[in-house]
C-alpha cells in the first residue's frame, strides 16, 4: 500500500494525485500540513527516498534556516511541516518525489 504526501494547496500535488487515481494505483492519501510527519517518519522517509533532508527541503520558505546541521533540520521540519517538498509517494521500502509529478512513477 502507498501512502500519497499531498498538500491540495500545490499545483504539482494535485497533479500527482492526478496522475496517480489515472493509472489505478492504490494509496492512501496524507495531507502532511494537517498530520504532519515526526523526527522518526520524517528520518525514514529520507533513507526511503535516499537523499539528504535538504533535498526534499522546500528552501525559500520563510521558515527555512540557513546553516543548520541534519539533525537541525529535520527537527525544523518536524515543527514547520510546509518546508517539505511535496508530492511524495512512498511505500513500506521506497519513496519518490514527484518533482515533476512523473517521477512518481517510478517507484510503482
Amino acid at each position: 500500500m502507498f501512502i500519497y504526501l499531498h498538500n491540495p494547496r500545490c499545483s504539482k500535488s494535485r497533479q500527482g494525485l492526478k496522475l496517480l487515481e489515472e493509472k489505478g494505483v492504490e494509496f492512501e492519501v496524507r495531507e502532511y500540513l494537517k498530520n504532519p510527519l515526526n523526527l522518526s517518519e520524517l528520518r525514514e522517509l529520507s533513507q526511503k527516498l535516499q537523499k539528504s533532508v535538504l533535498d526534499f527541503t522546500r528552501t525559500k520558505e520563510a521558515a527555512y534556516q540557513k546553516g543548520l546541521s541534519e539533525k537541525e533540520l529535520f527537527e525544523l521540519m518536524a515543527e514547520n511541516p510546509v518546508l517539505m517538498e511535496r508530492p511524495i509517494l512512498m511505500s513500506d521500502k521506497t519513496a519518490a518525489l514527484g518533482r515533476p509529478p512523473e517521477l512518481l512513477l517510478e517507484i510503482l
